[in-house]
């Protein structure tokens, strides 16, 4: 193979052959998907794909967008950054998602608020249960003290480092990563303030489903919780599917389940008045 591959032509020919491969962890183009919800026509689908062990992913959706993450086999770890991507510098605030909602704990019916006070994404479904919204993700330090190894290229990336990759898709960079998210790895604070992490093996197929409340930047990061107390690197394939969807009306049970709620989506009314 080395001997076929130092001839540029041969090089060449090599990699046309693998036109039309298809692996298990790889965006879907253009997306295709046999399990779309009732309703939802093929035409809608914008994403489609599998994020690796240790992998990343990033992608614009339009306001109204849903955006469905399924742990396929029990063990992925989604660490999340948003962004508003008309405007960037307006992100995901986790402190903000935890203290307006009164609720340190996220599930269907909550809702992922920026440090403007509006609403990026909401939760419709969560079968999952274990999310995390106080530990953030692991770094290149974390990784090196646990593994020996944490560099972006090496055996062990870090979940800091690949959401650093998915940012600079979209023209951001190390200083508009910021705190994260973890969803289908969770983590409970007990009454004397320790931190429990729930990372699980869980059952395989564990879904949420997420729906855009403006026009965002979402990165995710798929690698192990920095808490999880297990030696090795765990960690498994996540899948992102994405379909267009109405924007959010006014009798929305999400937007009408508590008086924070509604306030933060009419702020992004506000803002789309313009």
């Amino acid at each position: 193979m080395s001997q076929t591959l130092a001839d540029p032509k041969a090089a060449r020919d090599h990699a046309r052959a693998q036109g039309g491969t298809r692996v298990e962890a790889m965006p879907i183009l253009p997306p295709v998907a046999d399990d779309l919800p009732a309703g939802v026509a093929a035409d809608d689908l914008v994403w489609e794909e599998t994020v690796p062990d240790g992998g990343y992913a990033s992608r614009r959706l339009a306001r109204g967008t849903r955006l469905r993450l399924i742990d396929t086999k029990g063990d992925a770890c989604a660490a999340l950054n948003i962004f508003n991507a008309e405007m960037p510098t307006e992100r995901l605030n986790v402190a903000d998602t935890v203290k307006v909602q009164w609720n340190g704990y996220l599930g269907a019916g909550k809702l992922l608020l920026s440090d403007m006070g509006r609403v990026l994404m909401s939760i419709l479904h969560d079968d999952a249960g274990t999310h995390d919204a106080f530990c953030g993700t692991s770094n290149a330090a974390s990784n090196t003290r646990k593994y020996g190894e944490g560099r972006n290229s090496g055996d062990y990336p870090n979940g800091r480092d690949r959401l650093i990759l998915g940012a600079a898709k979209h023209g951001l960079t190390r200083r508009d990563v910021h705190p994260c998210i973890n969803l289908f790895k969770g983590a409970r604070i007990e009454a004397d303030g320790a931190i429990t992490p729930q990372v699980g093996p869980f059952a395989p197929g564990r879904t949420v489903i997420l729906r855009a409340e403006m026009d965002v930047i979402v990165v995710i990061a798929n690698c192990p919780h920095v808490l999880d107390p297990r030696a090795g690197w765990h960690v498994t394939p996540l899948r992102a599917t994405a379909w267009r969807g109405p924007i959010t009306p006014a009798d929305d049970p999400v937007r009408l389940a508590a008086p924070e709620a509604t306030r933060a989506f009419l702020n992004v009314e506000d803002y789309f008045r313009r």
